[in-house]
């Protein structure tokens, strides 16, 4: 039984599911090679059933159509998440189909694997400042030195930049101070935004900077305060002034979660003397919740020097009214919102709301693992992509896809990937997607595409393991490969500090080494350069009809179409050649004009820009 169900509206690219208010949206349904009956049409959301009919429909020889047009003015809220499907009786028996092409069909089964449709009511565009762009993140205690140090009382330096291994535990996951800094500062990344122009960056993402004990920041001691050690207030000031001189924009991370056990709102050392620790009587008493005060509390996943913070009164409108306007009045770009899915709705639509009201074209990124479109986290259904919380994601499946793609030729499954989240994503929030290869969170990419796995070696081992030279000369390769298939991507690429120059490192802290002095003169990082120069300048990159499939075991082709022009990205993971037919197209980064049979090499990916 052959069926396919295809959705479109007139305000949304092809292959998009998701619609902006107001929207009449076509839902079309065809059988081929089957008799056809009766066809019945279903749509409904978390809550129930909203629309159940028979629809009616033509047959054309030996198949048949039914087309159902959706008025969203009709659902119950301007903005939702649905879901739909078609029944069709044929010969007496009734299957049921989902959305796609090809033998899709289920017998006398109901509600399974749905078509999902979002409909947004967008009252926050993302930024056009990022479409197109090249984003950069910075662990700040380790891309470089410079200004003044100041040397905190309470923490530990190691003072071998070049060489030191950052502080870890013996057994992974077990509990250590983490407060061993290597004294990078945010005038260090001030005094090398010469070297992060030259990788056509355009906006710096940096992982918290707020005064904390750790070196990580993910225990925020004091919102109110940049980290004296990374530069204070006056390193941040300067860092976003000489960014913004170069068209360079700045976002911060957001821990508005949990703090720090050590801080001036718990206090649980009565360091600051006024902590929700030190007295029930703290204006702070609040923020937490003691199951039993003041050493039993509710913490971050368990983690007793983060505790969870309630979000009352006084604490959002702290985050709101303060925090908030405080960087975005210093200039800061936009937020990058740790651990989003557990921030409740209300609360992102207060975080939005602030950062929006100061700058309507700041960037607002959740941390999101994945499909942010449908996400249920904590017993309730995200509303990321509906209007009022969130530009957009970080995008883990795709880096995952490509991972598994580049290592081991899966085209299929990047492929579904690619068009799940095209599909599944707003327009504007997928050419807004905060693209990835490695994070501060993730093993080193060179690290991963090395094939040396973590085998559960002891950390004393992790530390120092490093890739054999030639499985690092196989790596870096690979990650070129992979780094252009990222590039081309909808969304926005990000390079975690020294990827570029091929990094490597086992998972945290060994994924958080220093930027020797040496990376920012390596010539590997040439390749970065070039993929990010042709991105910048040209539009394509930002088109937003796609369409990915896989043409063969371990080959990938990706289709982006605007204004009459097409880039066609050929990845071959394979371990062979890959042989095809090119019509009068551009190689995007050598300018080489190809027209014709045209080999693509094992381990290599290509861009072309063609007529449409």
């Amino acid at each position: 039984m052959i069926a396919s169900v295809t959705i479109s509206s007139n305000n949304t690219p092809s292959g998009s599911n998701a619609f902006p208010k107001g929207s009449k949206i076509k839902i079309k349904l065809d059988i081929a090679q089957a008799s056809c009956e009766r066809v019945y049409f279903y749509l409904g959301n978390d809550e129930r059933v909203l629309v159940e009919k028979e629809a009616e429909f033509e047959k054309y020889n030996s198949s048949f159509s039914c087309t159902v047009i959706l008025d969203t003015d009709t659902l119950p809220s301007p903005d939702g998440l649905y879901f739909c499907h078609f029944e069709f009786v044929s010969n007496g028996v009734r299957y049921y189909t989902a959305f796609g092409e090809g033998n899709n069909c289920y017998i006398e089964t109901r509600f399974v694997n749905e078509t999902q449709i979002l409909i947004y009511d967008e009252k926050y565009l993302p930024p056009e400042w990022l479409y197109g762009g090249v984003m950069y993140q910075i662990f700040p205690d380790r891309f470089a030195k410079g200004g003044k140090t100041v040397r905190r009382n309470d923490a530990v330096y190691n003072p071998d930049w070049e060489n030191g291994i950052p502080e870890y535990p013996e057994i992974r996951g077990d509990s250590f101070p983490n407060n061993t800094h290597f004294g990078g500062t945010l005038w260090g990344v001030a005094d090398k935004l010469d070297y992060i122009e030259s990788l056509g960056v355009n906006c710096i993402y940096l992982n918290p900077i707020f005064e904390a004990y750790s070196n990580h920041k993910y225990d925020t001691a004091d919102f109110m305060s940049v980290d004296k050690s990374f530069g204070g207030d006056d390193a941040l000031k300067n860092l976003i002034e000489k960014a913004h001189s170069r068209g360079i924009k700045i976002i911060l991370d957001g821990v508005f979660n949990h703090v720090g056990n050590d801080s001036v709102y718990f206090d649980a050392y009565g360091k600051y003397g006024n902590g929700a620790c030190v007295s029930k009587d703290s204006p702070y008493y609040s923020w937490f919740t003691f199951n039993r005060y003041p050493d039993v509390y509710e913490s971050w996943w368990g983690i007793k020097n983060l505790p969870r913070t309630v979000r009352c009164e006084s604490y959002v409108g702290f985050i709101t009214e303060k925090v908030i306007p405080k960087y975005m009045n210093m200039g800061v770009d936009g937020f990058r919102l740790d651990v989003a899915d557990e921030l409740e709705s209300e609360f992102l639509d207060k975080i939005a709301a602030a950062i929006k009201a100061i700058k309507p074209d700041a960037l607002i990124i959740g941390e999101v693992w994945e499909d942010a479109s449908n996400k249920i986290a904590y017993d309730e259904r995200k509303r990321y992509f509906r209007g009022r919380q969130l530009d957009s994601v970080t995008d883990y499946p795709i880096r995952n896809a490509i991972i598994d793609f580049v290592k081991y030729g899966n085209a299929e499954f990047l492929a579904n990937t690619i068009n799940t989240l095209c599909r599944n994503y707003p327009p504007h929030k997928l050419k807004c997607l905060m693209n990835f290869l490695g994070s501060h969170d993730t093993e080193r990419i060179t690290t991963v595409l090395g094939g040396e796995e973590d085998m559960g070696e002891p950390n004393s081992v992790l530390a120092v393991k490093c890739l054999p030279p030639e499985k690092r000369e196989t790596a870096k390769e690979l990650l070129k490969q992979a780094y252009l298939l990222l590039a081309a991507i909808p969304g926005v690429p990000c390079i975690y500090y020294g990827d570029e120059i091929a990094m490597e490192g086992y998972h945290d802290p060994f994924n958080r080494k220093t930027f020797k002095e040496s990376g920012f003169a390596d010539s590997f990082s040439d390749f970065f350069k070039s993929v990010n120069k042709a991105r910048r300048a040209e539009e394509l990159f930002t088109a937003e009809e796609n369409k990915a499939e896989a043409l063969a075991q371990g080959v990938l082709r990706l289709i982006r179409v605007k204004n009459g022009k097409k880039l066609v990205v050929l990845a071959n993971m394979s371990d062979n050649a890959y042989y095809t037919n090119i019509k009068q197209a551009s190689d995007i980064l050598t300018g080489k004009e190809i027209d014709g049979a045209f080999a693509l090499g094992a381990k290599k990916v290509v861009i072309l820009k063609t007529e449409a």
